[in-house]
């Protein structure tokens, strides 16, 4: 269940949030997809239990790497934006239309930052669920939990 490749639309929150929310498919249905591909420890073939966590923990890898890039480069392209608007600002300080672009600006900009909280939130959740299901059968060496 590896996380589709999404371009992020920075520009847009709305976009920015739905496309986050599609690449979050994986933690939301880390339960299920543990009860579908994990057999209870009583029918548990060892060896496919193994690989199964292995595969679903670098699947689960893949994607907090792919959507930190995704939000840090918005954060950061948005960042720059801020900037941009704050340098016109000082130089022209009675426009009241780049005041309100401004706080539009750094509102967005908020919400990119929060959304890399939510990633660690999700993150750690996700994790958690991994390793209560996959702890007797693999234990990744950089797994902290």
């Amino acid at each position: 269940m590896a996380a589709p490749s999404f371009d992020m639309a920075c520009d847009d929150i709305s976009a920015f949030q739905e496309t986050l929310r599609i690449m979050r498919k994986i933690d939301d249905n880390i339960v299920h997809s543990l009860n579908t591909t994990i057999p209870t420890a009583s029918f548990a073939e060892k060896d496919k239990a193994t690989d199964q966590c292995k595969d679903l923990y670098s699947q689960l890898l893949q994607s907090y790497e792919k959507r930190e890039k995704a939000i840090k480069n918005c954060v950061d392209l948005k960042s720059k934006h801020v900037q941009s608007l704050k340098d016109k600002r000082t130089q022209d300080n009675d426009n009241f239309e780049l005041l309100k672009d401004l706080r539009k600006a750094q509102t967005q900009f908020r919400l990119m930052q929060n959304e890399l909280n939510i990633e660690e939130v999700l993150k750690d959740r996700s994790l958690k669920v991994f390793y209560e299901r996959c702890r007797f059968y693999y234990k990744p060496s950089d797994l902290k939990i």
